[in-house]
């Protein structure tokens, strides 16, 4: 038996500009999550070229508007597009957090995809020992 998951699902909540934003960032994160690890490093490594590192706050908000508009971002096999949205996000504003790629540290066992900002983890409520990072587009 699963349990129910709460998704914060709210696209009314995100001013029109910015929606239509993060819409269009998490078609693109969808299109890309079709793509071979390896393709995806190397796009994001290109499309970082020239952003300013994203601050905490900054990667934290990207974060919220993509769970805001996205209801497949925002269940529990939606860290890739996620995550990917939220990069993309920050980078159409000038921004650019690390995005990395790894697995559980604890089990069960599990591939993830998260974002860090400023060294921590960015709205994932774990400690950052609970992942084991593969590699990263930093």
């Amino acid at each position: 038996m699963s349990a129910p998951e709460a998704v914060p699902y709210r696209p009314r909540s995100i001013p029109l500009p910015r929606r239509f934003t993060a819409r269009v960032a998490v078609s693109c994160a969808h299109v890309l999550a079709t793509l071979p690890p390896g393709r995806i490093r190397a796009v994001l490594g290109l499309l970082r070229r020239g952003a300013r590192p994203a601050t905490l706050a900054e990667a934290g908000r990207a974060r919220q508007t993509v769970l805001a508009v996205s209801l497949a971002a925002g269940g529990s096999r939606g860290c890739l597009p996620r995550s990917l949205a939220t990069v993309l996000l920050c980078r159409l504003h000038g921004q650019w957090p690390v995005w990395c790629v790894g697995v559980r540290t604890r089990p069960p066992f599990a591939a993830h995809a998260w974002v860090e900002a400023e060294g921590e983890l960015v709205g994932e409520n774990v400690p950052a020992s609970y992942f084991q990072r593969f590699f990263a587009v930093e």
